[in-house]
């Protein structure tokens, strides 16, 4: 008994700690009025570990250490994941380690888009083991509880914590509506977890039939609306280029840094010929920059399961890709890393594009950061499409301003200030200022080719560049923008339409999200959509504008341009404990719980009806390809 108080107990204390670095480190700390929740998961793990004590023998010392290394690394994975996205990582992004092994080779990738606090969840680990393997070597009884007394309670209390979420999975089970259980069910470790196994794999086992019927009576009342036929056709039969612009946040676009414009060449195409959109909103799920693309390419809104590109490559789509070949256009992607990367290879077949050109077929005469630089992808983009010929739309995905911005020292041209060399702040304009640089040069190159007069240019970001839960970053940002850097501002990116000879530049404020930028492109150029199911409307002619979100605020959360408001749902997933903001200057605003609601469940429902017709594969009724 002596021993077993010397060496096992001395492992609780470290185990209590790491629990509760957790909670901080995944920032759910701040929502727990007397820490109800990682005491509940202190009880649960510490009686779990109890009944691998009571064994003796390489067994139960095997089923321990197991156990202990699990449940720590699954903790890990969850502050990292929850310090870029905002959430807890869920068993779909098991499918995403093979696209996180193909970047692991560049730790300044990780290094920069995860907080090192992560790490202290791992610190515990040799010394518990070393604890534990101490005690089992005393020979000593494994438990100073009997088994007789200790495991009715224990598994008694694991059985709660199972039933919970069971019940909150299979009936929405909330008695009284108590925000502490509404706590447990999205935020406690263990019932997380079981919850999410649940619904991710026992759900789909019982998936059922849908009725699309009832489906597109839901999308009439909740999918914003566009009235009118301004623009209509006024790029009918030009070539697209549909350019997704690597970490592009808004905030750039007309700034100044150091005496130097961020974007001249960006600055230059806005006063003529085009249309900016300067409230406009990345829409990514789980699947981050694959999702930016699967959303603008087909109106659809992604989810927080998988990414798109994976989960649904098997479906049948009817985006821009299959719409302008039916008008008789090629459809080209392009992309200067591995064509594997987020299963592009496969997910561009589906999408409808002809021919995927990534770093396997286009020659890699520059490198910079993870792949071929923006400038030579777009220079050899184009002397394809010359010999292509017309009309053609291309793809294009940039990467040069990819995390952690890394530029070749031949290829920077920004004057960074001492104080911001080699911070991610500072990297981040450099790569920023190369990619408007080569925006310039493509325009040079379409000139060239004879090309430029005839083709629209539609440029987007695919998602924040600058993550304001990074505190280096916000306190740089805060400082450059002259107030606090805030969800406004993060998932602000910009989306530029360059139409040569329209004749007019113009600025719309109208709220909208990469979910938009089909339909949009569907009325410049004047082509069907050919099927129902389009989750985003054309910005052009926007009677509204509302976008639901996903990663990095939290689904529930919408952005509206009624009243300007940004909301982010509670990490516990109430809107009681969201926050709202002005997107007109950031400011806080007092939180309308009636109205949030309202708001809230919209765009719930945005994101449930358009993953029913995914999962469902809905749009195959409607084409023949």
């Amino acid at each position: 008994m002596t021993k077993y108080i010397r060496h096992f107990w001395l492992a609780y204390p470290f185990l209590a700690l790491k629990i509760f670095i957790y909670y901080w480190q995944t920032d759910r700390l701040d929502m727990m009025n007397v820490y109800e929740v990682p005491i509940l998961t202190v009880l649960f793990l510490f009686g779990l570990f109890e009944i691998c004590s009571m064994g003796r023998g390489k067994v139960s010392r095997w089923i321990f250490y197991v156990l202990y290394v699990f449940i720590t690394v699954v903790m890990f994975a969850d502050a990292a994941y929850s310090s870029y996205f905002g959430k807890y990582i869920s068993v779909n992004q098991i499918y995403q380690i093979a696209s996180l092994g193909q970047i692991a080779g560049d730790g300044n990738v990780l290094g920069a888009a995860v907080s090192p606090g992560c790490l202290l969840t791992l610190v515990d680990l040799p010394f518990v083991l070393y604890f534990y393997r101490q005690r089992q070597k005393s020979g000593e009884p494994l438990s100073a509880m009997s088994m007789r007394k200790f495991v009715p309670y224990v598994l008694a209390h694991a059985l709660l914590l199972i039933v919970m979420a069971c019940a909150w999975f299979y009936y929405g089970w909330n008695p009284y509506n108590l925000r502490s259980v509404q706590k447990v069910n999205h935020i406690e470790f263990s019932t997380y977890h079981t919850n999410d196994i649940l619904v991710n794999v026992v759900g789909k086992l019982q998936r059922g039939q849908v009725d699309e019927e009832e489906i597109l009576a839901t999308m009439e009342e909740i999918v914003p609306k566009s009235s009118g036929e301004d623009y209509k056709g006024v790029a009918e039969g030009m070539n697209l280029i549909l350019i997704q612009t690597e970490s592009l946040n808004d905030f750039v676009i007309g700034a100044e840094y150091n005496g130097q414009e961020l974007t001249p060449n960006l600055n230059a195409m806005l006063e003529e010929d085009t249309v900016y959109f300067n409230h406009f909103y990345s829409t990514t799920g789980v699947g981050n920059t694959s999702d930016a693309e699967f959303a603008a390419l087909n109106g659809l809104y992604p989810n927080d399961e998988r990414e798109c590109y994976r989960l649904y490559v098997d479906n049948t789509f009817q985006g821009l890709p299959w719409m302008l070949r039916e008008e008789g256009y090629g459809a080209y992607a392009f992309h200067g890393y591995v064509k594997t990367f987020w299963n592009r290879d496969e997910a561009y077949k589906t999408q409808g594009f002809q021919h995927f050109y990534s770093q396997e077929e286009l020659d890699m005469t520059e490198v910079s950061g993870f792949g071929l630089t923006d400038k030579e992808m777009f220079r050899q983009a184009v002397d394809i499409l010359k010999e292509k010929g017309e009309p053609f739309f291309s793809f294009m995905v940039t990467l040069t301003n990819h995390i952690p911005y890394e530029l070749d020292p031949s290829l920077a041209t920004l004057e960074v200030k001492e104080s911001d060399k080699g911070s991610t702040f500072g990297n981040y304009l450099q790569t920023v200022r190369y990619t408007d640089e080569a925006f310039g040069d493509l325009v040079q190159y379409l000139k060239d080719a004879g090309l430029y007069e005839n083709t629209m240019i539609v440029i987007y970001g695919d998602h924040q560049g600058m993550n304001m839960e990074t505190p280096a970053v916000k306190s740089k940002m805060s400082q450059f923008l002259g107030r606090e850097y805030n969800y406004d501002e993060m998932l602000n990116v910009p989306l530029i339409i360059h139409i040569p000879g329209l004749g007019e530049a113009k600025t719309i404020d109208t709220v909208g999200g990469q979910v938009d930028i089909m339909p949009t492109i569907a009325n410049l150029m004047n082509v069907e959509t050919g099927q129902p199911f389009v989750f985003g409307h054309d910005l052009l002619n926007a009677d509204e504008g509302f976008v639901a979100q996903i990663s990095y605020i939290g689904k529930g959360s919408f952005i509206t341009g009624d009243n300007n408001m940004l909301f982010g749902i509670g990490k516990d997933s109430t809107v009681e404990s969201g926050s709202l903001w002005d997107l007109r200057d950031g400011s806080r605003m007092n939180l309308n719980i009636s109205l949030c609601q309202q708001y809230s469940d919209r765009a719930n429902a945005l994101i449930d009806t358009c993953k029913k017709v995914l999962d469902y594969n809905l749009i195959a009724d409607y084409v023949t390809h």
